[in-house]
């Protein structure tokens, strides 16, 4: 079992900035890839961000330039660095970790950008 704890959700202005910070514990081996998403009102959940196992990235196009996937192995943790918010980033972040062929989710963050 995997679990996850993420942090750093709030409230901030268009333009500002944010960090996100997704906690690991458990069985946190033969992790695949580890991953951001976010789910807005009434849409789907839609990928953000990803960093597989050798260190590749892969941003969604609306958020390329402007977030930045990172994490701190020593740390068990990893991180979503948003800059230049918009009001269309307003969502619920869930980190999402690829372990042995599953999905873990944690319980997601709210950020909420106002215009």
């Amino acid at each position: 079992q995997v679990q996850l704890v993420e942090s750093g959700g709030g409230l901030v202005q268009a333009g500002g900035s944010l960090r996100l910070s997704c906690a690991a514990s458990g069985s946190i081996f033969s992790i695949t890839a580890m991953g951001w998403y976010r789910q807005a009102p009434g849409k789907q959940r839609d990928v953000v961000a990803v960093v597989t196992r050798s260190g590749n990235t892969m941003y969604a196009d609306s958020v390329k330039g402007r977030f930045t996937i990172s994490r701190d192995n020593a740390k068990n943790t990893l991180y979503l660095q948003m800059h230049s918010l918009k009001p269309e980033d307003t969502a619920v972040y869930y980190c999402n970790y690829y372990v042995r062929a599953r999905d873990y989710w944690g319980q997601g963050t709210q950020v909420t950008v106002s215009s």
